[in-house]
């Protein structure tokens, strides 16, 4: 049989995946994916893959496709003669699925009813967004003596905010059947969209609040698809009007033909590389921008080889810079996942906590390698392409990043923003970056048009690692 032009290249990009893998791989026990051939063949679905399932929960068992099952929850933890405090804990079950069930956590405003609703996604793919609910921007951190410390900067003082486990398979959220499993944005973006329905059904109070999508890292792709769907949904008047107002996104992965091209310049900007490492590196460049080109036309086997090679570049950075943070590259990694995450899992380990929030006997995972090998094909994939529809329409879009990220850079955020092309393009281009403070100090500069206070386009840079992860809201 004749070997086809688009089968050749794939072929091409696999070999050029091989020597990647071979001398670029990162050690074992790196944190961060290497190019290993064992997981193109998974996400390929050649080898068996490991079920979703993880047991059901308190009750969880018992709700119906399309329904919530939610309580009032007072975690374990907070101090004696703590009241009611308007927090809630619940399972979605997911329709147009086997078996799913989507876990999340809502907390009312510590303020006002009429605070804007604000959902968070955290990334990963396949990270638990309890991990922002405990170290970023939620309601309370955990001492060492697990208990509950309130978080000065919690989001919750000004919103009503919503974090989701998700895809399926995150965090607490599971299911029994391997087909529920997501590989793409638009099976993610619907599943939220069905879960904000039924949510806004169970809360109607908030139906008529500022709604706002926000989320960090991966949910860089999460947070367009997912905004795009709910203003549709809005468009084609599908169910209850979502009051769509803006979306944010911190130190994500947007347009990856763009920011990967950005890593050698940040890393040698900022010190960690050498120019003869720059130069080596960039030659990766290329066959990276030719198969995220071949991954918008063929699909998904050449989507999984493009993340192969495109990571070749990260790897060989990473490889050079050792243990150092690469969310925040002045420190070092601690544990799995660059930060000590161990109160969290002993936490959860808890009997009382289990009970209060309903969970059951369901391991909780905070990063899912099964989740981030399902997304794998969706990775390489850009998604800025459907933000400048919502520009269009009048959402607002703000884009931030500290400087000290490596691997979703502030160079790389800034340079997708201004290649983007929208109505307002040439004018944003014209914006004079002026610096913001926080207590007086500055924190960062941004660039957004003039006269607005949530401005479409804008984008900003604070100093430090991501925004959340620096306790601000």
């Amino acid at each position: 049989m004749a070997t086809t032009p688009r089968l050749a290249s794939l072929l091409l990009l696999l070999a050029l995946c091989a020597a990647a893998a071979g001398a670029l791989r990162l050690p074992p026990d790196a944190s961060f994916p290497g190019a290993q051939a064992e997981r193109l063949i998974r996400a390929l679905n050649l080898l068996p893959g490991a079920r979703s399932g993880r047991g059901l929960g308190a009750g969880a068992e018992d709700v119906a496709p399309g329904q919530l099952l939610e309580r009032r929850v007072t975690l374990p933890g907070l101090p004696e003669g703590v009241g009611d405090l308007g927090h809630h804990a619940g399972y979605y079950r997911l329709p147009n699925t086997h078996d799913a069930r989507m876990f999340y956590f809502f907390f009312e405003s510590r303020g006002k009813k009429e605070d804007p609703v604000v959902i968070w996604l955290t990334g990963g793919p396949g990270c638990s967004s309890e991990l922002a609910v405990f170290y970023e921007n939620g309601p309370f951190t955990i001492a060492n003596n697990m208990s509950l410390v309130w978080n000065k900067f919690g989001w919750d003082k000004i919103s009503n905010i919503i974090f989701v486990d998700q895809p399926t398979g995150t965090g607490f959220s599971y299911s029994s059947d391997d087909r529920d499993t997501r590989h793409d944005e638009a099976g993610v973006s619907n599943d939220l969209y069905d879960f904000l329905q039924v949510f806004f059904k169970k809360h109607p109070e908030f139906v008529k609040n500022d709604f706002f999508i926000t989320g960090e890292s991966y949910a860089g792709h999460y947070i367009p698809a997912f905004a795009s769907r709910v203003h549709q949904g809005n468009k084609k008047n599908e169910g209850t009007h979502i009051n769509l107002k803006g979306f944010a996104i911190g130190n994500g992965l947007t347009d990856p033909a763009i920011q990967y091209k950005a890593y050698t310049d940040y890393a040698l900007d900022m010190n960690l590389i050498q120019k003869a490492d720059y130069d080596r590196i960039n030659k990766f460049i290329p066959p990276c921008e030719f198969a995220i080109k071949l991954c918008g036309t063929d699909g998904k086997a050449s989507c999984m080889a493009a993340y192969m090679v495109c990571n070749s570049i990260f790897n060989s950075i990473m490889k050079l810079v050792g243990t150092k943070n690469y969310y925040d590259v002045r420190k070092e990694c601690e544990g799995k996942l660059c930060y000590d995450f161990s109160n969290l899992e002993k936490f959860f380990g808890d009997k009382a906590v289990r009970q209060a929030i309903g969970v059951g006997d369901i391991e909780f995972v905070s990063c899912s390698t099964s989740v981030y090998q399902a997304m794998l094909t969706d990775w390489m994939r850009n998604l800025e392409v459907g933000i400048p529809a919502l520009l269009e329409d009048g959402i607002n879009v703000l884009i931030y990043a500290g400087e000290y990220d490596l691997i979703c850079n502030w160079l790389g955020n800034s340079r997708w923003v201004h290649s983007m092309e929208w109505s307002g393009q040439k004018d944003f281009a014209k914006t004079a970056e002026s610096s913001f403070l926080v207590d007086d100090a500055q924190a960062g500069v941004l660039e957004e048009p003039r006269g607005t206070q949530f401005p479409q386009g804008s984008q900003c840079w604070p100093h430090g690692s991501d925004g959340p992860a620096e306790g601000r809201p």
